[in-house]
């Protein structure tokens, strides 16, 4: 079926319960690489909460991306084969607890037609509050259905994207992606078959699994998080970023950087490929 537009502007869920504890959070640094050094202490902190000199554990602010995996603001009839990550913004109200019970309101907050050839986006809104009623983030979605385009619904009004400055960038970091990066991410919640089954990934269009686009926006915030944030997730105000190619697990990312004042642009590549993965991206920093 079609997308029914508008009657799905007025999706949404309120207040559904959460919780998260070390575990949770331990599990997702992993899965975005933390601790492959593991003589590294200033990453073990994500990743480990047993030390003989007593250290707290720290949570990598993009855990906010699946802290309350599975919430929604209704079921739209997608053609989920087609279904990819399009675009990331989280905005932090305070610092992520490394444990919690939550509550989250999840809204639509727009859908676009991009034409029968060209797919519809599809703009969602999770707002993660704490047990006082205080918002902890809010998380804007955006999510490319490649088969569900044609259903007479706007093209136009999506937020014009960051633009990255033109000159060389000031920092670069590689992150070399184990092959089974994805059937590790894939334990924080998404267990989309096209990051793990073969068949699956072919049906897609794809020649294997593929990352998932927010194993990719975690790797983004890992880069902001070791060069101009001093491992101080407090110090994150927002972080977002377009996905604009697919990476496959095993390859090289490279996350170009560019500093002015408090903003962070960046850009995520896979040079061997000569591909540019994420594009648009910015962090702001307190």
């Amino acid at each position: 079926m079609p997308i029914d537009y508008p009657a799905v502007l007025d999706f949404k869920t309120d207040a559904a319960p959460y919780s998260w504890s070390d575990r949770e959070v331990m599990l997702y640094a992993l899965g975005i690489g933390m601790g492959s050094d593991p003589l590294n202490e200033k990453e073990l902190q994500f990743v480990n909460e047993a030390f003989a000199t007593p250290k707290s554990l720290k949570v990598v602010p993009t855990f906010a991306s699946v802290c309350v995996w599975g919430v929604r603001a209704g079921v739209i009839d997608l053609n989920r084969v087609m279904v990819v990550d399009g675009e990331r913004d989280i905005t932090f109200h305070k610092a992520i607890p490394v444990a919690a019970s939550v509550t989250a309101d999840a809204r639509v907050r727009g859908v676009y037609d991009k034409g029968k050839e060209k797919g519809a986006i599809i703009q969602n809104e999770i707002v993660v509050r704490d047990g006082d009623g205080d918002k902890i983030v809010t998380v804007v979605s955006s999510t490319f259905a490649r088969g569900d385009g044609g259903f007479g619904g706007p093209s136009d009004g999506l937020p014009e994207p960051h633009q990255v400055p033109c000159r060389a960038p000031d920092r670069s970091v590689d992150f070399p992606l184990r092959p089974d990066q994805a059937l590790i991410y894939r334990l924080s919640g998404d267990r989309n078959p096209l990051h793990s089954d073969p068949e699956f990934a072919r049906r897609a269009g794809f020649p294997k699994p593929i990352l998932h686009g927010m194993c990719t926006y975690g790797l983004t915030c890992r880069a902001v998080l070791q060069t101009y944030a001093d491992y101080d997730p407090s110090a994150f105000q927002r972080h977002r970023v377009r996905f604009s190619a697919p990476v496959f697990p095993g390859e090289i990312i490279t996350v170009n950087l560019w500093k002015d004042r408090n903003s962070i642009s960046f850009e995520a590549h896979v040079r061997e490929r000569q591909v540019t993965v994420a594009k648009n991206g910015q962090t702001l920093l307190g």
